[in-house]
């Protein structure tokens, strides 16, 4: 799988990726999936997950508008969490297909992109 993470202009900070495998599976097979993301803005934001395949221009995946708020779709789910500052991008069964470029933000409109990481499987 090909996964990466570029923070929006209005991004929060991305602190890592996680992917995680159960003993004796290999990369082919599906596997848990989070993509951390947390912020430090000293209000409650609205924070969104945009996912952008090969080809495409990004989607809105899911948002948060307050806290404790959950957002799912197609598998994927985050919940906003403002007293650990996360939203915290997870899915229990990663398929070839939910390969592309995953962006955190804390506004629904895309103006620009600011750099970013990225992990290759």
């Amino acid at each position: 799988f090909l996964f990466f993470l570029l923070p929006f202009l209005f991004m929060p900070k991305l602190t890592q990726i996680s992917f995680l495998f159960p003993p004796g599976q290999t990369h082919g097979d599906s596997a848990f999936l989070t993509m951390n993301c947390t912020f430090s803005t000293s209000w409650s934001p609205s924070l969104f997950w945009y996912v952008q395949y090969l080809g495409e221009g990004p989607k809105l995946l899911l948002k948060a508008l307050t806290n404790k708020a959950k957002g799912s779709n197609k598998g994927f789910e985050a919940t906003l969490d403002s007293s650990s500052k996360s939203f915290h991008l997870k899915k229990g069964s990663v398929e070839m297909s939910d390969s592309a470029v995953y962006y955190c933000a804390m506004s629904d409109t895309v103006i620009g992109t600011a750099g970013g990481a990225g992990c290759k499987l």
